[in-house]
């Protein structure tokens, strides 16, 4: 019986004018297993690409007779499916998000650290190979780029994302397509309209799946705790640092970071941020010395940073840096015709939750639902259904309150339902916030809801708390 035959090495093709700088990434490449190809200019670069398939493509910024920005969006017009890395010179920052917004898999700043080059180059070459699995392309390049635009076998986290609508469908496309590079994205949209579901649906779909997807709410962070929080902390270096303890950027790593309501972040570290993010190193508070992150940034925001940046209140370079690619989740009002499948979904996870039959949802109760404004978009179409859920005494939901009920009964619905359910939740969370002082975790705790549930709830309800927006959130 004859062995099974070893995998062939993978194929990847460095471009660089500099024989010093092409032997230096052949030998590193080399010594990794794959199988390295050079080309000194663009002409002797598309003879290559000619003549056969690679995995990776490592090109300079700068060639005698070009630009590597040519040889990238010749390859994606002719629909290649080679992940290609863009080599650009130190402080070039314009010429990174260039590249990246033009199809690039990553990039990489000269002169170039080996041990992030080996990293970036195994990332290409594994995304790559995923290309090329049973049922999701062959290798040619029309029908490996094909793949980007389908899926063969959903992932999960697209399933959760409910809804078939137009405007629906063409956000899983383009999660498809941008999960399959290092590019940073920014999800934009209306609060309550799923943006932590578009963030995890890219890291599901991307080669990082199985590495750690972690949420950072940068609104929910004091001040004073940030840099700790992002970066990490050695023992001693604050009070009550008590151990050496891993930042947000290293739990992450290999995976992908998730940064919801961006916008939230102070000035000053929006600067440290971006430095994390330009120079994939991080130093933890109290250390002298930086460890390098592999880690791809999605950030989340409802507000409109470029008003931001204009005003001031957000560093334009890191507006640029993270806003590579970007993601507008549609709101509720725009893809009406997902209400029904919604609110099927929404019913059955409540049911669960209560560990109660699947109630069933009734014309009317869809109609009342279509007719309001949802202006909180799925949260608060939640929101309400848990109203509605809670309010049936039977296995199928009714809307059909009577107005004047008997005085040992529940209270009289008098006008619209939806304003008097409003007013009720209204005064609990008044009188729960006046009893913990306007502490908003104490008062999320005592309610059995998170901090963003809360602050949810206050805006939406118009509350009006003695410290405006910046109200006590620390436990007593």
């Amino acid at each position: 019986m004859s062995a099974n035959p070893s995998p062939s090495p993978a194929q990847v093709l460095v471009v660089d004018d500099e024989p010093d700088l092409r032997d230096l990434y052949e030998l590193t490449l080399t010594r990794e297993g794959y199988h390295v190809d050079a080309a000194a200019n663009l002409a002797q670069a598309w003879l290559c690409l000619k003549e056969k398939r690679f995995d990776a493509v490592i090109t300079d910024m700068r060639l005698p007779d070009g630009l590597g920005m040519e040889l990238l969006t010749g390859m994606q017009a002719q629909q290649r499916a080679e992940r290609c890395i863009v080599m650009t010179a130190y402080g070039s920052a314009e010429n990174a998000v260039e590249a990246l917004k033009a199809g690039a898999f990553d990039y990489l700043t000269k002169p170039v650290d080996l041990k992030q080059f080996r990293t970036v180059v195994a990332s290409a070459i594994q995304d790559t190979g995923q290309i090329y699995k049973s049922g999701r392309g062959t290798p040619g390049p029309a029908k490996a780029a094909g793949a980007l635009d389908r899926l063969d076998s959903e992932p999960a986290s697209l399933r959760r994302m409910v809804g078939d609508s137009e405007p629906m469908r063409l956000v899983k496309q383009r999660i498809v397509k941008v999960a399959r590079s290092m590019a940073p994205v920014l999800v934009r949209g209306e609060s309550g309209t799923g943006k932590e579901l578009v963030a995890r649906a890219i890291h599901a779909c991307s080669h990082r799946a199985e590495a750690p997807f972690v949420a950072v709410n940068c609104g929910a962070i004091p001040e004073n705790l940030l840099e700790a929080e992002f970066f990490g902390a050695k023992k001693g270096s604050y009070t009550g640092a008590t151990q050496d303890r891993d930042g947000y950027f290293q739990a992450a790593r290999k995976g992908t970071l998730f940064l919801d309501e961006i916008g939230d972040l102070p000035l000053a570290m929006q600067s440290k941020l971006l430095r994390a993010i330009q120079e994939r190193s991080v130093r933890s508070l109290g250390s002298t010395q930086e460890d390098a992150v592999d880690v791809r940034i999605v950030s989340a925001t409802h507000k409109d940073l470029a008003a931001d940046v204009a005003a001031g209140r957000f560093r334009q370079d890191l507006f640029f840096r993270l806003n590579v690619i970007e993601i507008a989740v549609p709101p509720l009002r725009e893809r009406r015709s997902d209400l029904p499948a919604l609110c099927e979904a929404l019913l059955a996870k409540i049911a669960q939750e209560s560990d109660m039959p699947v109630p069933a949802l009734s014309s009317a109760l869809l109609a009342q639902l279509a007719s309001h404004p949802l202006s909180g978009n799925v949260r608060e179409l939640e929101n309400l259904l848990h109203r509605a859920v809670a309010l049936s005494d039977g296995s199928e939901l009714h809307v059909d309150f009577v107005p004047g009920q008997p005085s040992n009964g529940p209270p009289a619905v008098t006008g619209d339902l939806q304003s008097y359910l409003d007013q009720q939740e209204r005064e609990v969370l008044v009188k729960t916030l006046t009893e913990t002082g306007f502490n908003r975790t104490a008062a999320a705790a005592r309610l059995g809801l998170n901090l963003r549930q809360i602050r949810y709830r206050i805006a939406r309800l118009n509350i009006t708390t003695p410290f405006g927006d910046d109200a006590h959130d620390d436990t007593p």
